[in-house]
């Protein structure tokens, strides 16, 4: 047997015991208590499909950090980093670059409205540092909104505004971030029965906010357009718009951060334009190359970008535009468009994902609720339909989740798992025949979280 890599099993075997063992002597891994750590090693990657340490193939439902929207190894992309090696692997960003010009280009012809102005970063975290440190500056204000049910980065400022619990021991509560709650009706804060109702109530609710913290006071609102690691939670209609006339009326900056959900993932270039709303500030990574050399960026209107047209802007980054990454990005892009990707995205989340999840929520009592679009889905795990209890608690896991996680992988699928969530994210890519594979995994693994409903 020879992996995709070349590499016979018993030789991808040999070098993975190998960075195992220098894995656990020397890596300090993110998220983690480190003697705790039991990391699968990944040893060759191609299209849908990972290989672990042991020579199995695994179906990539994860998409590893929900990024790698156009595959594992896309020929064109590795050709393009190569060829950018071997002209120009690095500049200084005072200097223009080819590539750097051309994926900026090619990202403002995508993204929504005005927002030409392309500032790359290394990934989301700081393009989300920057975009509200742009905001900071435009309005002269300092206090940022973000919702709970979020996640925006590790970095200081990105840490601070995500509303989950890993912002907790990084949160000394002078950031000048204040959280709201967003909508979400399947747990809905405002006793809402309808998406109507919900959107309205959220609104009233965020209005207060405003209200209450002081409109002059408040330079930006930062939301995912669809929330991500938090749980995939497609917004009711009319709430972004609701969104974006606030921040109209009260001069507040509203920054999309597009990180998970853009490039395609969600069945379009970026996930806002399901709901017409352009917002005056886009954060971006991931997808933008799949990840195969880091990228981030904000994509900025016309009345930030005029902000710093004679006032310079106070803030930079090494590698900022990096070549490598950059033309890792025109030939993502390229072959999303080439390829008609995100198309594929939207067909196979609407035509087979959809209701394939769905059919599993009918036929399993421990999937509460099922909630996505395109490629990008999660599946809400519950103890009991009626009350809604979750099968892990808020910011933990349970022995139930475990079990499903151990079944899926035993059959070669590989899932993103957020708490009591299986998110399900492959590759943009992904073709009708794997979508399915995965969902016959998935029916089977279900019947483990089964076990555990009252």
């Amino acid at each position: 047997m020879t992996l995709p890599n070349g590499l016979s099993l018993d030789e991808a075997r040999t070098a993975a015991a190998l960075a195992s063992e220098l894995d656990r002597r020397h890596v300090f891994h993110s998220w983690s208590a480190q003697a705790h750590r039991d990391p699968m090693t990944i040893t060759a990657a191609s299209g849908c499909y990972v290989w672990d340490g042991d020579g199995n193939r695994l179906l990539d439902f994860s998409s590893q950090m929900v990024n790698t929207n156009i595959g594992h190894q896309h020929p064109k992309v590795v050709a393009a980093v190569q060829e950018q090696a071997a002209k120009l692997c690095t500049i200084a960003p005072q200097h223009v670059n080819d590539a750097r010009s051309e994926a900026a280009r090619l990202i403002a012809e995508r993204t929504p409205g005005d927002l030409d102005r392309i500032f790359f970063t290394n990934g989301g975290a700081d393009a989300v540092e920057h975009a509200v440190r742009m905001a900071r500056l435009h309005t002269g204000r300092y206090k940022v909104l973000a919702r709970y049910r979020s996640y925006h980065g590790g970095t200081e400022t990105a840490i601070n505004l995500t509303g989950d619990p890993r912002r907790w021991p990084n949160d000394r509560g002078n950031s000048g971030v204040v959280h709201f709650f967003g909508p979400f009706l399947y747990r809905t804060q405002f006793h809402a029965t309808t998406e109507a109702e919900e959107t309205e109530r959220a609104l009233a609710h965020l209005r207060q906010t405003i209200a209450f913290e002081g409109p002059e006071t408040i330079a930006a609102i930062v939301l995912e357009s669809v929330p991500g690691t938090a749980g995939i939670m497609v917004p009711p209609p009319g709430y972004l718009a609701g969104v974006r006339a606030l921040c109209d009326e009260y001069g507040i900056v509203f920054i999309a951060d597009e990180v998970m959900c853009g490039f395609g993932r969600a069945g379009k270039w970026f996930a806002i334009e399901h709901f017409e709303v352009v917002p005056d500030l886009l954060t971006f990574a991931k997808g933008v190359n799949s990840g195969y050399v880091p990228l981030g960026g904000v994509a900025i209107g016309p009345a930030i970008a005029a902000t710093f047209d004679d006032r310079p802007y106070p803030g930079g980054l090494t590698y900022s535009g990096h070549p490598l990454a950059t033309a890792a990005a025109v030939a993502t892009i390229t072959a999303m468009r080439d390829e008609r990707i995100v198309e594929n995205a939207a067909d196979i989340g609407a035509r087979v994902l959809g209701p394939g999840l769905r059919e599993l929520a009918r036929r399993h009592p421990s999937v509460g609720e099922v909630r996505g679009a395109g490629v990008f889905w999660a599946l809400e795990l519950v103890r009991d339909r009626t009350s809604r209890e979750p099968l892990a608690p808020y910011g933990g896991s349970s022995p139930a989740m475990g079990e499903v996680v151990a079944a899926c992988r035993a059959a070669g699928l590989l899932l993103f798992v957020n708490f009591h969530r299986l998110h399900v994210v492959p590759p943009c890519v992904i073709t009708e025949a794997e979508a399915k594979e995965g969902l016959a995994i998935l029916d089977h693994a279900l019947e483990s979280a089964d076990r555990h409903t009252v």
